[in-house]
């Protein structure tokens, strides 16, 4: 068999090659196909590789993440790139992360607040409604993740591939700023619990005797000093090695589970041994026990009876006979049980919500107290007071991020054994875990610890404990340790996952502004990335309050989830072939209603929040559609389009257009020299300044040659980078026939696709058209003209296209000069109307002239035009020009002549041998009889006696007149066909009338006479126009297409 290679160099890139990792040279290529029995396809094997090779490449193919395992593999050892990560499981490599991300700050902080604050049937209703959009929102993501290999990027990358790189890149922004935000949120929750509960002599305003406003501004600026110092020491680690964020995460996860179990022990141990954590009570106001030691205003000592620290707090002295707060005297101090235990019956008291006015006091339900209605509050300080407005919607906010952190798993996608099993049961089964953990902690907070202490945010009425520390058993310090160190690995985890995020962002190259965050350290640390978002985080950071901060990161993860619904139920809807998800167990309407909860949860949260988050996404998408780098990834928004598109064309199909609704669809036909560069671009600037009727524009070229030896790919990039210049949006289209003539035909006939055709031709008039080398230009031309007559299509004719102005030029006066010889349906009127829509022709004026003939009455004429005008909503100046009956002059006779003569020269260049000596013998017969050359003369040639080409010309009129003026007489010849001297003479009136009244307009817009309907009086017909046209510099020639193009009606 024979065997050979041809090493003439790989064309395929690699982006379009089959092989996955495609690296082979040519000579290993012979080898490699070299006795396979594949000669007969050896040629094709660059783009049709074998299935063999195919399916080893496939089976060989390694998807390493762009996160932490290589840069820390890179540090170590400089060929770690080369090693193959470790794989890990469903448990390991999805279950946990995701527990891990899911469960933290707002569980350990927030969550006895939020059962306190919204009852434990409000609080159930919200827990209820955020798990359940993150679970809908994970079955869609399983659907995604499983419809093929998902490289890192996670979220970003379904979304951007789904839906395409404007979407991709305005969600994606969205999730970077959520997880940066989540950073800012992770460590004010880290310096809350570190200055409250375990230092809080560490503070630096120091908040002791402060009151109101004072207090909170001193928690605040505590909490902006300890947090921006906590940032910088994150951030420095991050920097300095990723690998010990990744080496700690299992230890900050342990620390996540021990809280958690020590809750649920502490939680059953209530029921038979509850914790002594007494609550003192004035009246029904709940005390802050760090001013007092002993619940009671006097102690009995002995005989004695002493005053309390508690006494001392409300009066002005020790003494009994002290003069005492009004509210201090009037009502008696108690003592509660603040964890009372599970089996108390506590469960029917916290059912329902109790919100509260911001530095309103905490009060006990059910218990009396004696209170003056106009009396002020004084002491305020000594009460446990609300620190902000509480309401249903807040408490929504504050709660959501807590159930975030579901795209763990799908970060982790390239270091799966099996990434499409994994991800969708590790992400389920770890929302539905930690769904079980909300759902039961709010019920059995609500069913152990007393509505005050619930509410107490900061545990001020249980010596400032945590208040889920208060249930843990052995100890409060372990949750209170454990939440301080659980938010502080998901800071950590927030500050390394954010910048790699931002940076696979960055080097998609969608949004060019951020390119320079794609550049990083030697081994791919996001250096930039992680300047900025640490940057972003500060910000978040400086507005102090982790209860302002959560509503804020919960906008931008319900977009991220929002769009992930969305691409689900896009790609199920629009059935694309690719979509063939491993995954089964999801549906179209759950996507929805997924999408729908997220829309519903963002307003929810905050309304201006959601509205500035929408904001922010459109104009990246914005943004990325106008200025970002063009992909093509197969996304849905593609798919969308094209059903929209047939569903459009389809409706286009029922008929034809309204004259309302009539727009010039432009088709342009450019020419190209012989290097195949096109000769007159300003036709599309004349295309452009026409556009302001919107609509379709085709820009086509003709190829004369053989499709395969003519690819058109090179002439189509030139169109499109002329278009652009020029900005004419529309569609190029580049036909190749063996001549032009037919290539132009074909164009014209085919271009356009059902409903969305062309209704109009824009031609440029030929230049030189007289030079016999350009003969076949004018035959061209002409066949133009007759096939968009045939097919009822509008012809624009610009001829001095060059003198034209482009785009950049501005007219500051002048007149479009408008002559409506005959009706073509409106689209003399029309079109000066849409050029003055276009900056260049703004300033011009429109004059329309129409030519009255003997037995008109010009003045009647000029007031119905004025009135029609009127109508149709035009501003234009109206003139009626009468055209007087004058005798044929001599120089019409001798233009004709001349016509004639050259038409007699050019039809005898193209005449056979045969022909030409049948030529002859007609010639010698007319000479043998006598010429008619009296205009008496009452006989006509018999059509025997004429030659071919004589028959056909009459056939282009009806009548055939002898020349009736003596001016004929004195050549000594007579016009075989007098139509032609008539239309000379009406051409050159008429071009008289016009270039005395039009001669410095900008542009003459002019009625196009209709072409021969033969062939042989191609050469006259280009002779009238040029006659029709001379001594003005722009003219536009127009052809109406057969139909009514403006109406008067509304």
């Amino acid at each position: 068999m024979f065997n050979s290679c041809m090493f003439t160099g790989d064309a395929t890139s690699k982006e379009s090659s089959p092989f996955i990792n495609s690296s082979t040279s040519d000579v290993e290529k012979c080898q490699q196909y070299d006795g396979k029995n594949m000669a007969l396809f050896e040629e094709e094997m660059d783009t049709s590789p074998m299935v063999s090779s195919l399916l080893s490449s496939l089976a060989n193919y390694s998807n390493l993440t762009q996160g932490s395992k290589e840069h820390e593999e890179a540090e170590n050892n400089e060929e770690a790139r080369k090693k193959t990560a470790p794989r890990m499981g469903t448990i390991m490599g999805v279950y946990l992360p995701c527990m891990q991300n899911i469960l933290g700050v707002i569980l350990f902080l927030r969550m006895t607040w939020l059962v306190g604050i919204g009852g434990v049937l409000g609080t159930f209703t919200i827990v209820f409604m955020c798990c359940s959009t993150t679970m809908l929102t994970a079955i869609s993501m399983s659907a995604i993740a499983t419809n093929g290999v998902v490289p890192a990027g996670g979220s970003y990358y379904m979304i951007s591939r789904s839906l395409g790189p404007e979407f991709g890149g305005a969600v994606g922004i969205c999730f970077y700023l959520g997880t940066t935000f989540a950073g800012a949120m992770y460590i004010l929750g880290c310096i809350e619990i570190l200055l409250i509960y375990i230092v809080p002599a560490a503070a630096i305003f120091k908040m002791e005797g402060l009151e109101g406003a004072e207090a909170e501004a001193a928690l605040l600026n505590n909490m902006r000093v300890y947090g921006t110092i906590v940032l910088s020491f994150m951030a420095l680690v991050v920097f300095v090695g990723v690998k010990y964020v990744n080496k700690l995460a299992l230890v900050f996860l342990a620390c996540v589970i021990l809280s958690i179990l020590a809750v649920y022990a502490g939680v059953i141990k209530t029921s038979f041994d509850p914790p002594d954590f007494p609550v003192c009570v004035l009246g029904n106001r709940t005390l802050a026990s760090k001013g007092f030691d002993i619940c009671a205003k006097t102690i009995e000592r002995g005989n004695a009876t002493l005053t309390t620290k508690l006494w001392r707090a409300f009066c002005d002295s020790e003494f009994l006979n002290a003069t005492c707060d009004e509210y201090f005297t009037s009502n008696n101090v108690s003592q509660i049980q603040g964890i009372p235990g599970i089996t108390s019956g506590i469960l029917a008291e916290n059912l329902f919500s109790t919100f509260m006015e911001k530095n309103s006091i905490l009060e006990k339900r059910g218990v009396p107290a004696v209170l003056d209605p106009e009396a002020t509050v004084t002491n305020t300080n000594r009460y446990v007071m609300a620190d902000i407005t509480s309401f249903f919607t807040l408490l929504v906010g504050i709660y959501f991020p807590s159930v975030t952190g579901i795209m763990a798993g799908s970060n982790r996608s390239g270091d799966l054994q099996d990434a499409q099993k994994s991800i969708p049961i590790g992400t389920i089964l770890a929302i539905t875990t930690t769904s079980i953990i909300y759902m039961s902690s709010v019920i059995l907070f609500g069913a152990c610890v007393d509505g005050v202490v619930l509410r107490d945010k900061f545990g001020e009425g249980v010596d400032g404990n945590l208040v889920i520390g208060t249930l843990a058993w052995p100890s409060p310090w372990v949750i209170v340790f454990g939440s301080f160190f659980s938010t502080c690995g998901a800071g950590l985890q927030s500050l390394t996952g954010a910048p790699r995020l931002l940076q696979a962002i960055a080097r998609d190259g969608i949004i060019p502004f951020l390119r320079v965050f794609g550049h990083g350290k030697a081994n791919g640390e996001p250096t930039w990335a992680l300047l900025l978002t640490a940057c972003i985080c500060e910000s978040g950071i400086l507005i102090a309050s982790l209860d302002a901060v959560a509503p804020i990161l919960s906008m931008f993860f319900l977009m991220c989830y929002m769009f992930v619904n969305l691409a689900c139920a896009l790609q199920t809807l629009l059935r694309t072939p690719n979509w063939r998800p491993r995954f089964k167990f999801y549906h179209w309407a759950l996507s929805l209603l997924g999408m729908s909860l997220c829309l519903t949860l963002m307003f929810l949260c905050s309304w201006y929040y959601a509205i500035v988050a929408m904001v922010i996404a459109s104009c990246i998408y914005k943004y990325i559609e106008f200025c970002g780098a063009e992909k093509e990834w197969g996304d849905g928004i593609r798919g969308i389009s094209l059903s929209a598109a047939r569903y459009a064309l389809m409706r286009l199909e029922e008929g034809p257009p309204h004259t309302k609704n009539w727009r010039p669809q432009i088709l342009v036909l450019m020419s190209l020299d012989a290097e195949q560069n096109v000769e007159q671009p300003r036709l599309l600037s004349l295309t452009s300044q026409l556009k302001a009727g919107k609509g379709l524009t085709i820009v086509g070229a003709c190829v004369e040659g053989t499709y395969l030896n003519n690819q058109p790919q090179a002439i189509k990039a030139e169109l499109l980078k002329l278009m652009e210049v020029e900005k004419v949006k529309g569609f190029s289209q580049v036909v190749i026939s063996s001549n032009l003539r037919d290539a132009t035909s074909h164009l014209i006939q085919a271009g356009g696709l059902g409903g969305l055709r062309h209704n109009t031709v824009l031609v440029s008039y030929p230049k030189n058209w007289k030079q016999a080398e350009e003969h076949h230009r004018c035959r061209n031309f002409i066949e133009v003209v007759r096939e968009t007559t045939a097919a009822r299509l509008a012809l624009l004719v610009p001829k001095n296209i060059s003198a034209y102005p482009s785009n950049g030029e501005r007219f500051t006066e002048g007149h479009i000069d408008v002559w409506w010889i005959v009706h073509d349906g409106g689209m003399l009127m029309l079109l000066p109307f849409l050029l003055r829509q276009h900056k260049v022709w703004r300033k011009c004026k429109i004059r329309i002239f129409t030519v009255a003939q003997m037995d008109d009455n010009s003045i009647q004429m000029k007031k119905d035009l004025m009135t029609f005008l009127y109508h149709l909503r035009f501003d234009a100046e109206v003139e009626v020009v009468e055209m007087h009956e004058s005798d044929i002059s001599a120089y019409t006779y001798e233009k004709t002549l001349m016509m004639e003569q050259r038409s007699q020269i050019l039809k005898e260049m193209h005449l056979t041998k045969n022909e030409r000596e049948r030529e002859v013998q007609l010639i010698q017969g007319k000479n043998a009889t006598p010429t008619p050359t009296s205009p008496t003369s009452p006989t006509s040639p018999t059509p025997a006696a004429m030659s071919p080409g004589e028959e056909v010309q009459m056939t282009w009129t009806d009548d055939t007149e002898k020349p009736n003026n003596p001016a004929s007489l004195q050549y000594g010849v007579s016009f075989r066909n007098q139509s032609n001297v008539r239309r000379m003479h009406h051409a050159q009136k008429l071009n008289e009338v016009i270039v005395k009244k039009s001669q410095e307009a900008k542009l003459v817009l002019l009625n196009m006479p209709g072409p021969p309907k033969n062939r042989t009086g191609e050469e006259n017909y280009m002779e009238f126009l040029e006659v029709l046209t001379e001594g003005l510099n722009r003219v536009l020639l127009v052809r109406g297409g057969g139909r009514e193009v403006i109406t008067i009606y509304s």
